[in-house]
């Protein structure tokens, strides 16, 4: 019986994995698709890899929306979320009503920390899947994705209850649906995706975090600066270890005491800096590309949700507060800015 896959959010990264994911034995993969619906319902997609080559990959069937895939009653055994995570702007759990079942993996490849809790209450049932991605890749035009570098996945399952207890009988099932997808990413070419614990995986997206709240927001507030203009300048480069080393320092107490181990096996600051100093591509952070295009940024999940589940704890992250509470007024006056142009 072959293996069904639906992705929710077929832009770059969606469509990359996706068209991995399609070379699997026995896999079918079906995409949502927004504003490149027509291209990918009449061409597929165009992917162009520096480890892949170029190639099409035309998916088993192509929704226009969540509705449509709805009335197709077909069943998913896996359903990738690759969507922007805004919790501010919407609940994107209720696009998967009618969509999962109690049996099938929820895949959630995005950005930030606490991403899971809202799937987590609305299917109590399902498997969680949470990854974290390092891919760089790019949608050219619709249908057309350009992958740069990188494939790097992480992926674990999401079981909170094992951060204040111990495990419950389900949890095979969810560490037996997560070793199968990480199978199915290495089948399709994807040599560095890795099964990780609950714990480890949610010490990646800490880390991670460290690397997301650092950049995106300095490159916004330093009116679109690169990575490596940042790293290279010797006053922001002092100001991005120190939003780094707080986050570093702060999420081994968050997660506890166990967890200061696997830090151990992650890239320090001063590591991270270095390596980004040397990549000078000119690429921007996402953030800074969505301030650019008008589009909201995702503040909640990487700078606002750390520092609440800090708080929670009787911690506080001033940089990350600050730089928060610095961007989420930027995006507000700018709103209200676009709404008050609109009126007249």
């Amino acid at each position: 019986m072959a293996t069904s896959v639906l992705i929710v959010g077929a832009g770059a990264v969606g469509a990359f994995y996706a068209s991995r994911l399609s070379l699997t034995p026995n896999t079918t993969v079906s995409v949502i698709c927004r504003s490149n619906y027509k291209a990918v319902q009449a061409n597929g997609f165009s992917v162009s890899s520096p480890l892949y080559g170029s190639y099409n990959f035309k998916p088993h069937r192509t929704f226009s929306s969540p509705e449509e895939a709805r009335k197709s009653r077909e069943t998913w055994d896996y359903v990738l979320v690759s969507t922007k995570a805004l919790p501010d702007v919407s609940d994107d759990s209720e696009i998967l009503e009618e969509l999962v079942s109690d049996t099938t993996a929820i895949v959630l490849v995005q950005n930030g920390l606490g991403i899971e809790e809202p799937y987590v209450k609305r299917f109590p049932k399902t498997t969680i899947l949470s990854a974290v991605t390092i891919v760089s890749a790019a949608q050219t035009s619709p249908g057309v994705i350009k992958h740069n570098r990188w494939t790097r996945i992480s992926i674990g399952p999401y079981l909170r209850h094992l951060d204040s207890g111990e495990g419950r009988p389900s949890d095979a099932r969810a560490v037996g649906q997560n070793d199968k997808f990480v199978r199915m990413l290495k089948d399709g070419g994807i040599k560095d995706a890795e099964a990780y614990s609950h714990s480890k995986l949610q010490a990646v997206r800490w880390h991670k975090i460290a690397i997301n709240a650092a950049m995106n927001p300095s490159s916004v507030l330093s009116a679109g600066s690169t990575n490596a203009s940042m790293a290279l300048d010797p006053e922001l480069s002092i100001h991005l270890k120190g939003v780094m080393d707080e986050v570093l320092s702060t999420a081994p107490k968050v997660l506890g005491p166990a967890s200061s181990s696997l830090f151990e096996s992650l890239a320090t600051s001063e590591q991270i800096l270095r390596s980004t100093q040397k990549n000078t591509s000119g690429s921007k952070p996402s953030m800074q590309l969505d301030w650019e295009s008008g589009k909201r940024m995702e503040l909640e999940v990487i700078l606002g949700n750390p520092v609440r589940i800090a708080r929670e704890q009787g911690l506080e992250m001033p940089r990350l507060q600050t730089l928060y509470a610095l961007l989420k007024m930027a995006q507000s006056n700018r709103d209200a800015a676009k709404q008050q142009k609109s009126k007249m």
